[in-house]
């Protein structure tokens, strides 16, 4: 028998890694904290916050989160993340749960991010 999909973000960090389950819950709260006014939703099968365009995700891995806003926005901070030891993607800033999270880190990515949406500065969407 297959298992249900998350619906809500609450179901989402519940079915993730026990690992990843704190760290999932601290971004959940800091996006949420910057970004209080946002559309909260899983789409793609991830936690999305939505204002009224994209702004942020997350998403659990086995061993890590990925924190994934606009590339133009991790681009903006992608030296200081690499220099803080964290891995980046194209779209993602990786965070291994046997790690802290860099919350001040990604407060300002966070806060860059929904300028950048407010300023609607770029029109595209990543």
């Amino acid at each position: 028998m297959a298992t249900r999909r998350p619906t809500t973000i609450a179901e989402y960090i519940e079915a993730a890694p026990p690992a990843g389950q704190p760290h999932l819950r601290r971004v959940h709260e800091i996006l949420q904290d910057v970004a209080p006014d946002a559309q909260q939703a899983i789409k793609w099968g991830a936690p999305f916050f939505i204002e009224p365009r994209f702004l942020f995700s997350y998403s659990a891995n086995k061993a890590h989160l990925n924190f994934a806003p606009s590339q133009a926005a991790l681009d903006h901070f992608r030296e200081e993340a690499q220099r803080a030891g964290y891995k980046t993607t194209l779209n993602y800033l990786q965070v291994p749960y046997d790690e802290a999270v860099p919350e001040a880190l990604i407060r300002k990515i966070a806060k860059y991010q929904l300028k950048r949406v407010k300023d609607r500065k770029d029109d595209s969407f990543w």
